[in-house]
């Protein structure tokens, strides 16, 4: 019988884990299993080429202009109408973290290492993943909140606020009222906005108000929360901007693309010998690289070559200046903001 302590680089081929944790960072996803993230094939593609950022061209939709009426004029000639271009721009997201064999003992302990460990990061680039769509969300509202430069978009036209200027219980925090009027924001679009997103503090609100049901999975096995026939996902990454002042999320099936690329080497294991006096480390390092790009825009920053971060300074992800609206009408972009005072 062979002796000695099992290690990392003993239950993991790069060739084979890479594209496991990526497959379970997709189920582990409830964005992507909420339909808010789609999987865009030509995204993909376009990581797996060069450039920091890429070109999406679409076609607008065709003008409302008043029909012709027919005439038996012969010398009564038409004049023609054409179809103009949108350019949407993504921006690539180069992610990467590493893991010591002391974090992943207790996993190791498992019946099955190669699971336990894909299991654990899996699910940590799911919430990463997340993260990083709300840092995008972030930006794209911090755009909306600011004047244009052009006529781009109308301002605030994403958000209903009705946090106020104090707490006052049932007109500045959470109601049913409020959220009916954040619909009315996408006006006979509204049905297309089927996820809700809250933090723990506003679903606790909703509960207390009895505004929350629960249906059944496929399975029969898990509850969802739903609200007004919307799923409700909680999530304290949700913005908090201030004491009590809350922000939710109203999103529409496919109002996200998601790119996956593939970098270079993307899960890579190394071993330190002399690391604990002698003792030896296992490292194992886990690369990944997106596009999460909100339909209908285009980032408009000047990008590190790995990409922007999900911070809100100057051209990350959450700053206003690092996304621009290019879809023409409102109902196009599948997003808005019910922002609350719960306190």
């Amino acid at each position: 019988m062979a002796s000695g302590t099992t290690r990392v680089s003993d239950v993991i081929v790069p060739a084979i884990f890479t594209p496991y944790a990526q497959n379970i960072t997709e189920e582990k996803s409830r964005l992507v299993q909420a339909g808010v993230l789609v999987r865009d094939a030509e995204l993909d593609r376009l990581l797996a080429g060069g450039g920091l950022t890429f070109d999406a061209p679409s076609w607008k939709d065709l003008d409302n202009d008043a029909e012709r009426v027919t005439s038996d004029d012969p010398t009564e000639n038409a004049t023609h109408n054409k179809i103009g271009t949108l350019k949407e721009v993504a921006v690539r997201l180069s992610r990467n973290q590493s893991w010591t064999s002391m974090d992943l003992t207790a996993v190791l302990a498992g019946a099955n290492p190669m699971e336990a460990i894909g299991n654990r990061v899996g699910e940590y680039w799911a919430r990463r993943q997340q993260a990083a769509l709300l840092a995008t969300m972030a930006g794209v509202f911090a755009d909306n909140d600011a004047a244009p430069a052009a006529s781009e978009h109308t301002q605030y036209d994403l958000t209903n606020d009705d946090s106020g200027g104090s707490y006052s219980a049932g007109v500045t925090n959470f109601t049913a009222e409020g959220f009916i009027d954040t619909l009315t924001l996408m006006g006979d679009s509204e049905d297309s906005l089927g996820i809700l997103f809250v933090h723990s503090i506003v679903y606790a609100r909703m509960k207390k108000n009895n505004l929350i049901d629960f249906i059944p999975d496929s399975e029969g096995k898990v509850n969802i929360p739903t609200f007004m026939g919307r799923r409700v996902i909680i999530d304290d990454g949700m913005p908090n901007p201030s004491s009590g002042i809350y922000h939710s999320y109203l999103l529409g099936a496919g109002a996200f693309r998601l790119g996956v690329g593939t970098p270079n080497d993307a899960t890579e294991l190394d071993r330190i010998p002399g690391a604990g006096n002698g003792g030896g480390q296992d490292v194992l390092y886990n690369r990944v690289m997106w596009a999460i790009h909100p339909v209908g825009h285009k980032y408009a920053g000047t990008a590190p070559n790995g990409g922007p971060s999900n911070a809100a300074t100057s051209n990350n992800l959450a700053h206003a200046g690092s996304w621009q609206r290019v879809f023409p009408e409102r109902k196009q972009i599948k997003i808005a903001r019910y922002v609350t005072r719960e306190s």
